[in-house]
């Protein structure tokens, strides 16, 4: 008995553009204008290692740089404060994005520890809008990954300090008609910062300052300060930071 010949199986062009693959646009969108952080492994973390990290959030939040957000945050940094193994040493929040050097154990400490800071933050600040647009928001308010970079010199150090404490100078927030007389900025850790170059002004009556701990790591205790001490009215640049 013959077998019949195998039909070969040809495949047909799809009429439509499929997602994936490698050539351009395919992949992962963007998220907004920025690309979405990479979802790889993140680096094994020394506990002599401070970290440099950045949040950014959702623009349905609105700026992070007026009181009500100023105080959500702030309640969320207590749920963080001198923890053992994970602690936010300084902080400054910008509009959109908010700034950290922190000390952990390791990367998985860093990790428990930012997923509790950002369930925390997120509630409180969730809670702040609602209140202020008289409608409930449960939305996500963080978005994607948190980026991270790990710290290993004095001078890396130092420029970090210098980058996240005046990082409102750098996005010229100084410039601004009730801000433009500011020696340090108020929605930072910066007023509580005991090495500025300059005098620490006074704080204002009621002013409540960002929940932060005391530094455990030689290059946030001590190693920074080879450099000098830092200036409140440096403008620290792009390249400052990747020095």
């Amino acid at each position: 008995m013959s077998r019949r010949p195998l039909k070969r199986h040809v495949q047909q062009a799809l009429p439509f553009k499929q997602r994936g693959g490698k050539r351009k646009g395919a992949g992962r969108p963007k998220n907004g204008f920025r690309a979405s952080e990479r979802h790889t492994k993140r680096p094994a973390l020394s506990p002599r290692s401070p970290t440099h990290v950045i949040l950014r959030v959702e623009k349905e939040v609105g700026s992070l740089r007026r009181r009500d957000a100023y105080h959500a945050f702030r309640r969320a940094l207590k749920t963080a404060y001198q923890r053992k193994y994970f602690r936010v040493v300084h902080v400054s929040l910008q509009r959109e994005h908010i700034h950290l050097v922190i000390e952990a154990a390791n990367e998985r400490a860093l990790a428990r520890g930012m997923q509790g800071l950002q369930i925390a933050a997120a509630r409180y600040l969730n809670a702040a809008i609602s209140r202020e647009r008289r409608r409930r928001r449960t939305g996500r308010v963080f978005v994607d990954r948190y980026h991270v970079r790990i710290l290993r010199t004095p001078r890396e150090t130092r420029n970090v300090i210098n980058y996240v404490l005046n990082n409102w100078r750098h996005h010229s927030e100084d410039r601004g008609l009730d801000t433009m007389f500011w020696e340090v900025d108020w929605f930072s850790s910066g007023p509580t910062f005991a090495g500025w170059r300059e005098a620490r002004p006074e704080l204002p009556a009621g002013y409540q300052p960002l929940a932060t701990s005391s530094p455990e790591t030689w290059l946030l205790a001590v190693g920074w300060k080879q450099g000098g001490a830092i200036s409140m009215h440096a403008i620290p640049a792009r390249d400052c930071y990747e020095g």
